[in-house]
């Protein structure tokens, strides 16, 4: 029996096919972008496939022909990372007192610890023993001494560790130390007269030279002070006896 008259239906006994044919082309544009798409996609897996294909070859090594192209990669991701942290390592901070100097810097110079002297030195018109001026630092002035900034920069560290502070100087330098106390004292320095040397004979500064003086009288001086000095630790111990420091250390017999 045939079928091929009936609908749906052909000679070939093929099944029956649903054709619906738009009246409008436009409503075709969907398929044909799919259409496109896909054979984009084809295009690329071509190209990436004739890419690697001498890695697949047997007479390149096969696929054993990659491991060196990863290593090469790797290599240079390793050293682009080593330079890129170089040129982007943040600079060093400030030098401080403990910290190492080059060779380049002058080192400070560090007196041993060692009692103030006996003698007086004038506070507001006033004699003041030179032993009483305990907690504090002293800083010694000599003649032309330039050095504006590194008693700002004391006195900021100073007030921060709630020491006194004074400035001190012999000769023609006490007609300047109420102007440098102004200017350079942070509202916490006194101007002391050393109208007897006794400071500048005891400790000689040739430059800014500064006592930090502890409670039990003892001071040690600090010479050679760069722009970017470090006291604040060093101050916040005055208040301590200076034989204190080694309490926590063993007698030796």
């Amino acid at each position: 029996m045939s079928f091929a008259s009936e609908p749906g239906r052909d000679d070939g006994n093929l099944p029956p096919v649903n054709v619906v044919i738009p009246d409008d082309a436009r409503e075709l544009d969907r398929d044909v972008l799919a259409y496109r798409r896909e054979q984009r996609a084809k295009r690329r897996r071509q190209r990436l496939m004739r890419l690697f294909r001498p890695f697949r070859l047997p007479e390149f090594g096969g696929q054993a022909a990659i491991i060196p192209l990863i290593a090469a990669c790797l290599a240079i991701s390793l050293v682009g990372g080593a330079l890129l942290s170089i040129f982007t390592m943040s600079p060093a901070s400030a030098p401080t007192l403990n910290a190492p100097r080059s060779s380049g810097q002058p080192a400070v110079q560090h007196d041993e610890l060692a009692e103030l002297p006996l003698g007086t030195v004038q506070l507001n018109g006033r004699p003041v023993q030179i032993r009483s001026l305990v907690t504090s630092a002293i800083a010694l002035v000599p003649a032309n001494c330039g050095c504006d900034a590194q008693l700002d920069r004391l006195a900021v560290q100073a007030v921060a560790a709630h020491v006194g502070l004074y400035f001190a100087g012999t000769g023609q330098v006490i007609a300047q130390l109420p102007g440098l106390v102004a200017r350079d004292g942070d509202g916490a320095a006194l101007a002391t007269a050393d109208s007897d040397s006794v400071l500048s004979v005891a400790y000689h500064p040739a430059g800014l030279t500064v006592l930090l003086v502890f409670r039990d009288a003892k001071a040690e001086a600090f010479r050679s002070l760069s722009g970017s000095f470090q006291l604040t630790q060093a101050l916040g111990e005055l208040k301590l006896a200076s034989t204190s420091l080694s309490a926590s250390q063993p007698a030796v017999p």
